[in-house]
């Protein structure tokens, strides 16, 4: 299937392939297998349903461009260097869950297919599994959350977004009179709106699903539509509430007061800074329509560790502030909601971890089966995880956080 970029949309052709005809081809490859070129790949509801068997999984996570409409994210002329590292990671041995385990142990029982260890912004270890190479673009899943909410800070440092204690509403006036009213910036990002959702992938009746049969239906508006028709379960800010519909709101939100697609915004103010050396694609709700900013972006191995790398900078890149001073560690830290501690950022998750401990003041990117940016900023490290597990979530066998912590002390 051909890729959709918006900056083209007079033609809206690219390799000989229409709109209209992409749009088709999308909706009719949902729900059922589909062979494109050399690699058969699964559909949208194998994925979510974890109904996929190794092989077809490992070819539809490299090809997710496939399955729905995408906005390319491009990158710059200046490619950010990851050199190798003077000290590699060759052995690493520690006890997860009381068994003791070592490196190619965490690769094979959590179906690790690639793996990227920077230290100083240097590369200790990479590797390449299950047909996956440095060319490859992999499925982000939810790690894309903490990219959508980076772009909110991205907004606000450019004066975009005035005030991250501003109404939702201000933004997005289909979610006027909704129980969206009183949500404000902030309670979006620390997924404590209070609006009611069920997060629960595998069952066809969540509202998860649900915003998954409005992405298969490809009608622009349709998943703000049914965000707009839930109803309110707690006040604003006093119940934490893991939900992707709130991350496609702060997608339309950042769309709304940037002024163009999150894609463009995305290569402009962090892609292009960041120094990326290839372009990424993003899931469209439709073609032409809003980004999926809870899911469905696709990079390299090494793009990734570069965003790591971005976010371990305080959001620097290239010289220039893109985030606010401080962002990151807002952005990394746990918070009060309700009067009870979250571990939990905005759209980030950062390690509960006692003092002195390797872990302690790091946070990742998180997505469901296995997919994981680590970033360790006191200890100057990244790691990147690409996982195919055979389920959705609660298949590791092995504690990530217990790898990430042995390698961080392996390479000091």
């Amino acid at each position: 299937m051909a890729l959709y970029d918006s900056q083209n949309s007079n033609s809206a052709r690219r390799g000989g392939s229409a709109v209209p005809a992409l749009a088709i081809m999308a909706v009719c490859m949902l729900n059922q297998q589909v062979t494109a070129g050399a690699e058969p790949i699964g559909s949208i509801t194998q994925v979510y349903d974890g109904a996929l068997t190794s092989d077809i999984q490992v070819n539809t996570f490299r090809h997710i461009d496939r399955l729905f409409p995408v906005r390319v994210v491009k990158h710059g002329p200046h490619v950010l260097a990851l050199p190798a590292a003077a000290k590699k990671l060759t052995k690493v041995e520690f006890v997860s869950g009381g068994k003791t385990y070592d490196l190619i142990d965490y690769m094979a029982l959590n179906r690790v297919t690639a793996l990227l260890v920077l230290k100083d912004g240097k590369i200790a270890y990479e590797d390449y599994e299950m047909g996956n190479t440095r060319q490859t673009r992999w499925m982000s899943m939810s790690m894309v959350k903490s990219i959508t909410a980076s772009l909110v800070g991205a907004a606000i440092q450019d004066g975009h977004i005035k005030n991250i204690d501003d109404p939702v509403a201000q933004y997005v006036a289909k979610l006027r009179g909704s129980a969206y009213d009183g949500v404000s910036v902030r309670h979006l990002l620390e997924m404590a709106s209070g609006v009611k959702w069920d997060e629960t992938y595998t069952d066809p009746a969540s509202d998860r699903r649900r915003m998954l049969d409005a992405q298969i239906a490809q009608r622009p508006g349709a998943i703000l539509d049914l965000m707009a028709k839930l109803p309110r379960a707690a006040a604003p800010g006093t119940v934490w509430n893991y939900s992707t519909g709130e991350t496609f709101v702060v997608g339309a939100l950042v769309r709304s007061a940037v002024g163009r697609p999150l894609a463009q915004y995305l290569s402009e103010r962090i892609w292009s800074k960041a120094g990326m050396e290839a372009d990424a694609t993003w899931w469209l709700e439709s073609p032409d329509g809003l980004e999926i900013g809870g899911s469905g972006l696709s990079a390299t191995l090494r793009d990734y560790a570069r965003f790591g790398l971005f976010l371990m900078n305080d959001g620097m890149a290239g010289g220039e502030r893109i985030l606010p001073s401080g962002w990151v560690t807002e952005a990394g830290s746990g918070k009060s909601i309700g009067g009870r501690f979250v571990n939990y950022g905005y759209m980030i998750w950062p390690f509960a971890a006692s003092p002195g401990a390797t872990n302690q003041g790091a946070f990742q990117a998180l997505g469901i089966y296995g997919q994981h940016i680590y970033v360790n900023p006191r200890e100057r490290v990244v790691i990147v995880v690409w996982s195919a597990q055979s389920k959705p979530t609660n298949k590791e066998v092995i504690d990530d956080a217990d790898f990430f912590a042995a390698a961080t002390a392996a390479i000091r």
